[in-house]
């Protein structure tokens, strides 16, 4: 089973994730991705959702026009593990 990030986990992944943060009164972490447009960001969410679907891992987002805002965490220990760590890098890199 997967654990939740400790204290000193927690802070050492933010460091390395551009833009994220982490979400008030919850174990989770959040960002906004702005794109050119609604088929940009069409495009980012259906990349995202094919490696979610592959890490058995799925994000909480909602998709306004070019704007995608996502919320990570992990359901099954009700906080922030390295699955979201991994799935934030891997937006991030879709994002460009």
């Amino acid at each position: 089973m997967i654990a939740r990030l400790g204290e000193t986990e927690r802070t050492t992944a933010l460091a390395g994730l551009e833009g994220w943060t982490l979400v008030e009164g919850r174990d989770a972490i959040t960002k906004t991705f702005v794109f050119g447009d609604f088929q940009e960001a069409f495009a980012f969410m259906t990349r995202v959702a094919l490696l979610a679907e592959r890490m058995n891992h799925h994000p909480e987002w909602a998709n306004i026009y070019r704007t995608v805002t996502v919320t990570l965490a992990t359901h099954d220990v009700d906080g922030l593990t390295e699955r979201d760590i991994a799935l934030a890098e891997a937006m991030d890199r879709f994002a460009g």
